[in-house]
């Protein structure tokens, strides 16, 4: 069964330093049907506007990914770690007993584009940690790049989820497929561009929950590059 969640059936809030949009509840944006799918809790997609962003706040018991499309993202947080994450980059923070930490757009000139995903772990009260890593653009053009994973096997980030996460870049027609283990189910999430998914048309902004599926096959539909996350859950 697949379940689609429609760009503009997502929350959105434009503050002027920041224009977002709610995959699923968060801050002010509440939808009782629409609390999480599984493990994953949140994705926001964030545009910052030149020199702003989040001051420093807490967290815990969450394993938060930053995944960045556009522009660069500057990173500090009170384990001591201080980055300015780029596109093709992939962050990880485990919240655990408790971080705080800041995000802001590096640049004065340009907005930032990301996505940020917080995913709930298999326990609680873990030690904080951090994760930065960078994946070139052949390793994701029409392929599946595991880009986080419980075991960090290929070279991935680890999170303390039972969750895969891929990205993959298609060009026009080209098709990448996930099999999809019996009563696992899977989060597809178009980043950029347009895509077929099991057959369905899927948007820039779109989602889709699917339950019950052998594959997650996706096929680019756009002249330029669609991008996509992948998502495989218990």
């Amino acid at each position: 069964m697949l379940t689609l969640r429609k760009s503009e059936e997502r929350g959105h809030f434009d503050f002027g330093w920041l224009n977002t949009t709610h995959t699923f509840s968060f801050a002010n944006y509440y939808d009782p049907q629409m609390m999480g799918f599984r493990a994953l809790r949140v994705i926001n997609e964030d545009r910052v506007a030149q020199g702003e962003g989040f001051p420093t706040h807490p967290h815990r018991d969450m394993e938060i990914v930053s995944y960045v499309l556009e522009g660069g993202l500057e990173h500090k947080d009170s384990m001591g770690n201080g980055s300015i994450i780029t596109p093709g980059e992939v962050q990880r923070m485990t919240a655990g007993t408790g971080v705080t930490h800041s995000e802001y757009n590096h640049s004065l000139d340009d907005k930032v584009h990301f996505m940020q995903i917080w995913l709930l772990p298999g326990k609680n009260n873990l030690q904080p940690g951090y994760e930065q890593k960078m994946y070139a653009p052949d390793e994701k053009l029409n392929n599946l790049r595991l880009v986080a994973s419980p075991d960090g096997r290929e070279g991935s980030v680890v999170i303390h989820a039972d969750t895969n996460l891929y990205a993959t870049t298609l060009k026009n027609g080209q098709e990448v497929s996930l099999p999809l283990n019996p009563n696992r189910y899977a989060w597809v999430q178009v980043a950029r561009g347009a895509v077929l998914l099991n057959g369905q048309a899927l948007q820039q902004g779109d989602g889709a929950a699917l339950s019950a599926e052998k594959y997650a096959t996706v096929v680019g539909q756009s002249a330029d590059l669609a991008e996509v996350l992948i998502f495989d859950l218990a």
